[in-house]
């Protein structure tokens, strides 16, 4: 069992339920903070807590029932990361700027942070470099993922032989997880982004720029792509 978990094909499927998975940004009910660094911090130590309850939870069944909560498992704490990320966000009010790069980057980075040199850079001056990412570069970064996901199943499944005590330990793991998650977003969304052409990923057919002083209704984007498109250009900027 712990062979297939971590088989080539399962890290496949992994990497197309990860690409799945951040296709669609969540959205946020969090209003701009004016401590938006302290607001975070709130959110994460209460998403911390949640998933750790989750993850306890869907441990319990023992042995071979217990594999078959692995992946609702999986999923149910990306899907509170993932909304955590969002808030956070939302709470340096920057929601808009939440894309699938930057949300992979937020929920993975800790997993795998050297596969991420192509798309996400800090800058000396503390700023982050975007670069937009086509989709062969986003399969490759969610592969590696993939396979440190598929050894992290494999490990959790031998905890469902461990009654209780697995169970615990599990929690602890899922809550130490989203920690990192909210200080990688909290890292992230308290500096600029900074996205240039020369940032932009060669194999894109266009690219996007949005000033980092502009809040654009999220619905107006792809208008934007649309008329970029119909005009012929290979980019645009607003």
């Amino acid at each position: 069992m712990v062979s297939h978990a971590a088989s080539p094909a399962s890290t496949g499927g992994l990497a197309n339920a990860i690409l799945d998975f951040i296709g669609t940004v969540p959205a946020s009910d969090e209003p701009r903070h004016r401590d938006p660094v302290g607001r975070a911090r709130r959110i994460g130590q209460s998403v911390k807590a949640r998933a750790a309850l989750a993850s306890g939870t869907l441990a319990l069944p023992p042995g071979p029932l217990g594999w078959l909560t692995l992946l609702p498992e999986l999923r149910t704490v990306w899907q509170q990361q993932a909304q955590m990320v969002a808030d956070i966000a939302a709470a340096h009010g920057r929601h808009a700027e939440l894309n699938r790069e930057v949300m992979l980057y937020c929920l993975f980075r800790h997993i795998a942070p050297a596969a991420f040199a192509r798309v996400v850079q800090r800058q000396a001056n503390g700023r982050f470099l975007i670069r937009p990412a086509s989709a062969q570069v986003l399969r490759g970064i969610a592969l590696k993922i993939a396979a440190r996901v598929s050894l992290r199943l494999a490990g959790r499944g031998a905890t469902r032989w461990l009654p209780i005590v697995g169970a615990v330990g599990v929690g602890i793991f899922s809550w130490y997880d989203t920690g990192r998650v909210a200080a990688t977003a909290q890292a992230l969304f308290q500096h600029p982004f900074e996205t240039t052409l020369d940032a932009a990923d060669p194999e894109l057919p266009w690219v996007l720029v949005i000033d980092a002083d502009v809040r654009p209704d999220p619905d107006l984007v792809p208008s934007l792509i649309a008329h970029a498109q119909r005009l012929g250009l290979d980019a645009l900027s607003v």
